[in-house]
């Protein structure tokens, strides 16, 4: 019996490697054991934030989708197969060809096909899972129990699995959790304030989560830690590899004591495009998002405007007018209805639930956290940019599959980038011009 082309052992031994302490459950079957290999494999497959491919794994289920596309599946065949799952009442939810017309979805999957065939290499799901296993990485599903259940009201967007290493309490802290964000070039005053809200919120009961970025991310997580609390960090590359290198001792930590998060593989490295779809998750987790100090083109603005589009509670920490470094929080609090808040009582205050129960599109912006989203570059062209190299030229099919874009849309984001002067094609390829 063979899974995807792999011998089921194989794929049974694979999925239990990651699957064991996810949720508690039993050694998987081997129908349990593919729906964790699909769902390791699409994390892979499609970009973070990828809304087509959670489409298309709701609609057909995640070891359905991984088929279509591992048997080159058309368009026309792949909307058929969705019509006929709606008509048996398999799948209920009301989005995906009957929306637009069968025509138009199509078109859009034929795209989708395009970024995600180049990626569809099962040895290197294997490795993946194989890395994992080797740091004790798990996969969480969106059935698991210990699944963020706030990660729905992302839709589409929510990530089709999580990678993590930690404590499962960590995982159950999610609910009654604030997000402190800020900049990377963090001033006295705000690493200040990020030690006071981190460590009273912690005393008050609640998880902090953040992303382990230099700076205010940082110091959240440390005074969290020093406060016995419980914290999370979402990471835009691999659990298996620590970015930035410099927190490589404190993701340890928050391993061995809250926990470390990704919906991309291990092996995967974060770019500046991965950031942008990694606050994402930041802001869906949390019961309120808090920004405590940012410049005017702050990357944490880009995690407070998925908060704000979410309808999560917003707050800003106020600083001196004449501080470049709070300029980013002024303009919430004046721009996009944040609320001024300046010491953990009143973020609590802000979340509006209690850590104990008895029974905007703010854009992103170049700077911090790697979360920039370039000179006013559209999101393709920094997928690509991402997928460059200044050493060594890469063919467009090379930086499709790396980017996780078509051919076509590769093509067309290099020429808006030679134009722009920062790309140029050798006779090799293409590279960054130094």
């Amino acid at each position: 019996m063979r899974i995807f082309g792999l011998d089921e052992a194989r794929v049974m031994a694979l999925a239990a490697g990651v699957a064991l302490g996810a949720s508690g459950a039993e050694p998987p079957d081997p129908a349990a054991a593919a729906h964790i290999f699909a769902r390791a494999a699409w994390s892979g497959i499609a970009e973070p934030g990828d809304g087509l491919a959670g489409l298309l794994v709701t609609e057909l289920g995640a070891v359905s989708s991984l088929q279509v596309l591992h048997d080159s599946w058309t368009p026309r065949r792949i909307s058929a197969l969705i019509r006929e799952r709606r008509g048996a009442g398999v799948n209920e939810r009301g989005a995906g060809p009957a929306r637009g017309g069968d025509e138009e979805f199509e078109t859009t999957l034929q795209q989708g096909l395009e970024r995600w065939r180049p990626r569809l290499v099962l040895d290197d799901v294997v490795r993946s899972l194989l890395a994992a296993q080797r740091v004790s990485a798990k996969l969480l599903l969106p059935s698991d129990p210990l699944w963020p259940l706030a990660l729905g009201d992302l839709a589409a967007h929510t990530p089709i699995a999580l990678w993590w290493r930690g404590t499962p309490a960590a995982l159950r802290a999610m609910p009654c959790s604030i997000a402190l964000v800020g900049s990377r070039a963090a001033t006295q005053y705000g690493e200040h304030v990020a030690m006071e809200a981190s460590a009273g919120l912690c005393d008050r009961g609640f998880a902090i989560v953040s992303g382990a970025a230099y700076g205010i991310d940082g110091m959240a997580h440390r005074a969290a830690l020093a406060s016995d609390g419980m914290t999370v960090a979402f990471l835009a590359g691999g659990v298996d590899r620590f970015y930035p290198t410099g927190h490589d001792a404190l993701l340890n930590r928050i391993t061995e004591l809250g926990a470390v998060i990704s919906e991309l593989p291990c092996g995967a490295s974060p770019t500046k495009w991965r950031f942008l779809q990694r606050n994402r998750l930041i802001a869906a987790a949390s019961a309120a998002t808090v920004v405590l100090e940012a410049g005017w083109r702050s990357g944490s603005l880009n995690t407070a405007g998925h908060a704000a589009a979410l309808g999560r509670p917003l707050g800003a920490v106020p600083g001196p007018v004449t501080s470049p470094a709070s300029a980013g929080c002024h303009r919430l609090i004046r721009e996009y209805d944040a609320e001024c808040v300046t010491n953990a009582s009143e973020m609590a205050e802000l979340a509006g639930i209690s850590p104990h129960p008895t029974g905007l599109n703010v854009p992103a912006a170049d700077g911090d956290a790697g979360a920039g989203s370039g000179h006013g570059r559209t999101s393709d062209q920094v997928r690509v940019f991402d997928a460059l190299s200044a050493r060594a030229a890469r063919s467009v099919a090379d930086i499709a599959r790396r980017s996780g874009l078509s051919l076509s849309s590769v093509r067309g984001a290099l020429g808006g980038l030679g134009l722009e002067g920062v790309v140029h094609e050798r006779e090799s390829g293409w590279s960054r011009t130094t």
